[in-house]
């Protein structure tokens, strides 16, 4: 608006020098009265125009700030797509690009709000569905025991069948804890250098004698940076990915654990010659609750939380996993962290 004020100033002064000019000049040569006429004539032309000018751009300038006022009305009602088309004086276009952006970081957060909500709802339909299978077999062999008249063969049965389920949900419940005591607010990790080869063989000899049993070779190899984290939860990446892939090879597998180093990163990654990831899953493969392989029961193959449980913990300590399948078969699991640089 400043500028529109120093543009009617600024015209104002023309015209008032220019009347002041054909005065002067009509004085000096002794103008007639028909001479003199025509110079009001021109004059007054002048004056009409410029008035005509300063209206036409005084109109612009309304058109464009109801432009403005119409599309923040337009996003107020709900239209988080609608933008200020940035046009007009100066003062007029930094208005129309501070709503540009006020309404990008709002349509950004109610974005992030909405997915935050699916992801709980998400969440609480996958816990019931993973709570309804035990209790459920807990319940059936219980009444199956109170309706008595069970030989005893069955009643061990039926009370193995109980056990079992009752533990899957022990180890749900402490799966679903772990995860909140990572991503939550109480997720703070004890820090202090790691040495992510120390890790990687520690988890290997505790998962030695189920390795072992399952028919399976596991190496160690290579050498990475330090990294600043928690020695005890990188373990757990660690031998979750190791447990993860031996069960996918089989009998006669291998899985191969190797430490290597990029600029500013240690890298970690687990590979074995199993059959892969069918590649529809790869985008999932992380999420709660997920089962990449459908064979897999519940109890046989956990309840679909080691891999979040594994993103979580990387994340935490400000790092990255992905998962890619190799060329000629099998899989492989990289782990890439911030490293100490000491």
């Amino acid at each position: 608006m400043r500028g529109t004020i120093r543009s009617g100033i600024a015209r104002a002064i023309f015209l008032t020098a220019l009347v002041s000019s054909l005065a002067t000049a009509g004085a000096a040569y002794a103008l007639g009265s028909t001479d003199l006429l025509v110079l009001g004539t021109i004059v007054a032309l002048v004056v009409a125009a410029a008035a005509a000018v300063g209206l036409a751009a005084a109109r612009r300038q309304t058109v464009t700030l109801e432009r403005l006022a119409a599309a923040a009305a337009s996003f107020a009602a709900g239209n988080l797509d609608v933008r200020a088309k940035v046009e007009g004086p100066r003062e007029v276009r930094l208005i129309a690009e501070s709503f540009n952006r006020m309404a990008e970081e709002v349509s950004a957060a109610l974005q992030q709000v909405t997915a935050e909500e699916r992801r709980k709802t998400q969440f609480v339909s996958d816990v019931s569905h993973e709570l309804r299978t035990p209790l459920t077999a807990i319940r059936g062999a219980a009444e199956t025991l109170l309706d008595g008249d069970v030989d005893p063969e069955d009643q061990v049965r039926f009370l193995s069948t109980i056990a079992m389920e009752a533990e899957r949900l022990t180890r749900l419940a402490n799966d679903l804890l772990q995860l909140q005591r990572i991503e939550g607010a109480t997720g703070e990790l004890p820090l202090r250098m790691v040495d992510l080869r120390l890790a990687a063989e520690r988890a290997a000899a505790m998962l030695e004698p189920l390795i072992e049993d399952r028919g399976v070779a596991l190496t160690v190899r290579g050498e990475a940076p330090k990294v600043l984290g928690d020695v005890d939860r990188l373990q757990q990446v660690v031998a979750n990915l190791v447990d993860n892939a031996s069960r996918m090879v089989g009998p006669g597998g291998r899985v191969d654990v190797e430490l290597t180093a990029e600029p500013k990163l240690a890298v970690l990654s687990v590979t074995d010659n199993g059959p892969g990831v069918p590649e529809e899953d790869l985008p999932r493969l992380f999420d709660r609750f997920y089962r990449a392989d459908t064979s897999r029961t519940r109890t046989s193959g956990g309840a679909g939380l080691g891999l979040a449980i594994v993103r979580a913990i990387v994340r935490a300590h400000g790092g990255t996993i992905q998962a890619e399948n190799l060329v000629g078969g099998g899989s492989r699991f990289v782990v890439k962290l911030p490293a100490s640089g000491q």
